[in-house]
């Protein structure tokens, strides 16, 4: 349910709870007052839950695939890049995450619809081997699509593999498994930096969650990275990257520790502040974000501190004060929607897609121009 439920209450409901709670009444007094109480508390936590949507912005929202279009139930962590003729998305999806038949597999929109998914690559090792793969991220380069993706029994345990494709997807190059310590792209795209070189945000699990920037002059041929980022102590993964002025650069991140995270660098990703707190609270799942055309930050997450049952989008102009945007999914707790991806088009228009609930992915076009930011007070969302 959207919006809640507008309740009024009668004199003839009043007289009544007055009635009940009468000392010389049969019913014992008490246990009315406390079922009256807890009444009115969850109607009032209810009515607190009507946020704002911001939904003027929305232009469009829709699945990717119909579950009868694909063989697998399951899908996560999706990415979109935009190509010359339109838009590509990739997940992966298999029975569920983890499981070895998990491919990844990759949709086109063009002429305004996607077409039905295909599997691009898998974790086959040899005839009676085979791994699942994890978070495909997707790059355009201006003249091949590199699509960024790990194999592996376990985030603890994967390693980084790539493959690109010169013809908008319609082949793709052999897989090439990615140097030791590289990973690539962990979840969230890399950005291009003005050096030329590609700015990959990474990150491990297999010594505590720990960040790292990874970075290539040549479309992935030759690398190198950073020492981690952050301590164990501060659990932190799957950053993004966002432009700032002067060439600061800044990352926001997934936590641990309930908020999301960010640091800023003054020499293009090679050294990094202490992580800090946002202000927005995380419930240790997957964010992503995109510096717009002008300027202001995009930030796709869920505002909460436990589940992923809310997906929300946030503005910024200096990276500092969030703002909500947009509210994309408000569902009871127990429901997901959760690993945003977000890019700018062309157009100035910003494509979100997401995993719903495990089954679909879903895409969201949003018009930045018409977004009526409301402010984020004490990292609590706005009501309507």
């Amino acid at each position: 349910m959207d919006s809640a439920l507008n309740l009024s209450f009668s004199p003839f409901f009043i007289t009544n709870l007055i009635f009940i709670f009468k000392p010389n009444r049969f019913i014992p007094s008490m246990r009315k007052l406390f079922l009256a109480i807890s009444i009115l508390a969850s109607v009032s936590i209810f009515q607190a839950q009507a946020q704002y949507k911001g939904q003027n912005c929305i232009v469009s929202s829709v699945f990717i695939y119909n579950p009868e279009d694909v063989p697998f139930p399951s899908c996560h962590a999706s990415t979109i890049v935009q190509t010359r003729k339109g838009l590509m998305a990739a997940w992966f999806g298999g029975t569920a995450e983890r499981n070895p038949d998990v491919g990844i597999w990759v949709s086109l929109f063009t002429k305004g619809k996607w077409s039905t998914p295909v599997e691009v690559v898998n974790g086959i090792q040899h005839k009676t081997k085979r791994y699942p793969t994890w978070n495909p991220v997707l790059f355009n380069t201006g003249k091949k699509i590199l699509l960024f993706y790990k194999v592996g029994p376990s985030p603890s345990e994967w390693w980084g593999e790539m493959i690109s494709s010169s013809d908008e997807g319609k082949t793709w190059s052999r897989p090439y498994r990615l140097p030791e310590d590289i990973y690539g792209p962990i979840k969230n795209k890399p950005v291009l930096l003005q050096t030329g070189e590609l700015i990959c945000p990474s990150s491990t699990e297999h010594d505590g969650w720990r960040l790292h920037m990874e970075f290539t002059p040549d479309e992935g041929l030759t690398w190198e990275r950073t020492d981690a980022l952050n301590n164990k102590e501060i659990g932190a993964i799957q950053p993004s990257v966002l432009f700032h002025d002067g060439g600061k650069l800044q990352l926001v991140c997934r936590s641990r520790s309930s908020a999301i995270l960010t640091a800023w660098s003054e020499n293009n990703g090679r050294s990094w502040t202490e992580l800090t707190p946002t202000g927005l609270p995380n419930p240790n799942s997957g964010i992503d974000a995109v510096t717009l055309n002008d300027g202001r930050q995009i930030l796709v997450y869920n505002h909460i501190q436990k589940g992923r049952h809310l997906l929300n989008v946030a503005v910024s102009k200096d990276g500092k004060a969030w703002y909500a945007a947009a509210l994309l999914e408000n569902e009871a707790p127990g429901n997901e929607f959760s690993y945003p991806a977000v890019i700018q088009s062309a157009d100035g228009m910003i494509h979100i897609t997401y995993t719903w609930k495990r089954k679909l992915i879903k895409h969201v076009v949003i018009d930045p121009s018409k977004m009526a930011p409301r402010e984020i007070s004490d990292s609590k969302w706005p009501v309507e």
